[in-house]
């Protein structure tokens, strides 16, 4: 696959994220759960103010009461972005240059700026190992999603399957 994509063609719309209070045994068991490489860290009034991933969990962890330690405590301070429209080639350079595994692309809405997208190292290795497009169909601002409304029944069964009602 030696097509050149841009940012966008491979970015994950949708990001994950964290309180700045959420504890970090949380966000560990959410990284592993949901097979993610970190997540920003939102102030009180959801502006992106950081980001946690494996590299801060582990420092935590070796840490004496790493237990009782929140996302801020341990977060790299900042979210590093990125713009959509650049060749994912210079993309994976300047994230290697500043020694980031994960990049987002940050909206502003009514003065909040939150992360939208990301691109990470696993979306490049995607894309280096995949064999056609069909691999990379679920990637992209051109990837199928579903609506609103079948995200939040999709959520609301969980919730509801994990409080035992029917």
């Amino acid at each position: 696959m030696t097509e050149q994509k841009l940012v966008r063609d491979l970015m994950t719309v949708g990001v994950p994220t964290c309180k700045h209070d959420a504890l970090v045994i949380d966000i560990a068991r959410f990284l592993l759960e949901h097979n993610v490489e970190a997540m920003c860290v939102l102030d009180a009034e959801g502006h992106g103010i950081g980001v946690v991933g494996v590299d801060e969990l582990v420092w935590a962890y070796a840490r004496e009461g790493y237990e009782t330690l929140t996302a801020e405590d341990i977060m790299s301070e900042g979210v590093p972005e990125l713009p959509a429209d650049i060749s994912l080639a210079l993309a994976a350079q300047m994230m290697k240059d500043k020694g980031i595994r994960i990049a987002y692309m940050l909206h502003n809405s009514a003065g909040i700026i939150y992360p939208a997208a990301y691109i990470s190292y696993r979306h490049i290795l995607r894309h280096m190992a995949a064999k056609d497009e069909k691999d990379l169909k679920d990637l992209g601002l051109a990837a199928e999603r579903k609506s609103p409304i079948e995200q939040f029944i999709e959520r609301r069964d969980e919730a509801r399957k994990r409080a035992g009602m029917k």
